[in-house]
């Protein structure tokens, strides 16, 4: 009986999730579904504090994070990198397709690919329209730019909420994870720009009249928390290096980041500043903006990360996690390369039907009741983020970072279906998700 009801409780918050009720958003939604499970027996006290404990700082680096990419935005940072990569393209319509993915795999890692989302493509959109290319050319960029967003954001622990929980979980510091994904993330990206060429190949213009296009340096809006940002991004990196010998939280770090750059941008200027080659009309105080992007800023997750976890807790509570177990300790105890492609596909196909978020912890809490150490255990447990990271992209309801790409794309006009995007996210990831998978075999076993 409590199998069933642990059950029930998960696929109706989930739904609440997914189809996210004004009056409750994720956060509250995923709330609802731990209270229901707390007053149900499901979970306890204990559980709560234990779940805490897992999340909580995984959930604040997030947060801090998507709030340095909110400020470099406004400051004109992103548009900035977009255009200087754009005038890489060189008139060459393939080209200019190649920098906007690399682009976005740049700003997946260092902002996560919820910070690409937000950030990239509304960005993209913009530059669709100035250079004006055809709805379906322009397509093929917006759904390059949404799809490396996240098969891009495997290389850090920063790179995703999911890599953070299962660092945290596993206990890897930023520099193990680094010296194992890096790599494997850089076959990642090739992989993506391989796929992606070969299915959008056809539309991709030839050329590009690039003189229609700003120059950069007119981009940037607040050239003080310009030049701070762009420091703040360097340290942060040093940061995230150092915080594993010091044994400092990343989410300090990412909150010290992100704290300095509120500061400054409120400090910057009272108005905007603007280069001379452009006219603008005056904006807001800044500090009225830097309350409006704080007040964006994705404070749901806190709650939502809580009581998504409390839910998938409660599954474990009640053996489900066993089943998940089990399946695994088979490919386990086959050859290393199966135990990585199919734990990352069993993974990726999870969280395509039950979001990332609740996937990834799901198969931390079954990873560690496998009986195995060594190379086997981090094949699996670096599966699992690769899993949690590519798998989204063959559902809408994969992540959060798709959910939120698609509500962008449709307030600025351009409607995507569930059916169009299930169909290109197949084609798109089945194959890349073969190649990350042998990729973190070659690494973890053949280097």
């Amino acid at each position: 009986m409590q199998l069933f009801l642990a059950s029930l409780v998960f696929v109706v918050t989930l739904i609440l999730v997914i189809w996210q009720p004004r009056k409750l958003g994720i956060g509250y939604s995923a709330l609802a579904g731990a209270i229901i499970d707390l007053l149900l027996g499901v979970v306890n006290l204990h559980n709560v504090l234990t779940v805490w404990s897992i999340v909580w700082n995984a959930t604040f680096t997030f947060v801090a994070i998507i709030i340095i990419s909110l400020i470099l935005e406004w400051a004109g940072f992103f548009r900035w990198m977009a255009l200087h990569f754009a005038r890489l393209g060189k008139g060459r319509g393939v080209r200019l397709f190649a920098m906007v993915v690399l682009l976005g795999a740049i700003i997946a890692a260092m902002y996560a690919n919820d910070g690409a989302a937000l950030t990239l493509t509304p960005i993209v959109v913009e530059l669709m329209l100035e250079l004006g290319f055809t709805p379906d050319t322009s397509l093929a960029f917006i759904m390059a730019s949404g799809f490396i967003a996240d098969t891009a954001s495997l290389p850090l622990v920063v790179s995703n909420l999911v890599n953070i929980v299962s660092a945290d979980y596993f206990h890897i510091g930023f520099v193990s994870y680094a010296s194992v994904m890096v790599p494997v993330d850089l076959v990642a990206v090739g992989g993506s720009l391989i796929v992606l060429y070969l299915f959008y190949r056809k539309v991709l213009p030839t050329s590009y009249d690039g003189s229609k296009m700003e120059v950069p340096s007119s981009a940037i809006r607040n050239r003080g928390t310009f030049r701070v940002g762009v420091l703040v991004t360097l340290l942060l990196l040093v940061g995230y290096i150092l915080s594993g010998t010091v044994h400092v939280p990343l989410s300090v770090v990412a909150g010290a980041g992100a704290l300095v750059l509120i500061l400054v941008a409120v400090r910057s200027s009272q108005g905007v500043e603007v280069s001379s080659s452009t006219s603008v009309e005056p904006r807001e105080p800044s500090t009225v903006e830097i309350r409006r992007l704080l007040k964006e800023a994705p404070w749901q997750v806190v709650v939502f990360s809580l009581g998504m976890y409390i839910v998938v807790y409660g599954l474990k509570n009640v053996g489900l996690t066993q089943y998940l177990s089990m399946v695994i300790d088979a490919m386990a105890k086959g050859s290393p390369l199966f135990a990585s492609v199919g734990t990352g596909i069993l993974i990726a196909f999870l969280s395509s039907v039950m979001n990332n978020m609740p996937t990834v912890l799901v198969g931390a809490l079954s990873i560690s009741a496998v009986p195995v150490t060594g190379v086997t255990h981090s094949i699996l447990v670096y599966a699992n983020v690769i899993g949690a990271d590519l798998g989204p992209k063959l559902t809408p309801i994969g992540s959060l970072a798709t959910l939120l790409w698609l509500h962008t794309l449709k307030r600025r006009g351009t409607d995507i279906s569930w059916s169009s995007y299930i169909k290109t996210g197949f084609v798109l990831t089945i194959p890349l998700l073969l190649l990350v998978t042998t990729a973190l075999f070659v690494r973890l076993v053949l280097l």
